[in-house]
């Protein structure tokens, strides 16, 4: 089901977490395009798969990977 989840700017946001802040814009981190604005990445994300891009495809494994993760951390946290 998580692999179905629409990608949010939030997502967009946490992947780019690791990579320098650019000056320049707002980079999508499967394909390394620049867009002036971060509406534009999330609008070439959702379209990217007419562009000749996978980035729709990355960003909803990302999604899944870090929700598996979390849930992952969820259970092994100790109960107080």
């Amino acid at each position: 089901a998580s692999g179905r989840a629409s990608i949010t700017v939030r997502d967009i946001l946490t992947a780019s977490q690791l990579q320098p802040a650019s000056q320049r814009g707002y980079q999508c981190m499967s394909c390394c395009r620049l867009f002036p604005a971060l509406w534009s990445v999330k609008n070439h994300i959702q379209h990217s798969s007419q562009e000749g891009y996978s980035c729709k495809v990355y960003y909803r494994r990302l999604k899944a990977l870090r929700e598996k993760e979390h849930r992952e951390q969820k259970a092994a946290a100790p109960r107080v």
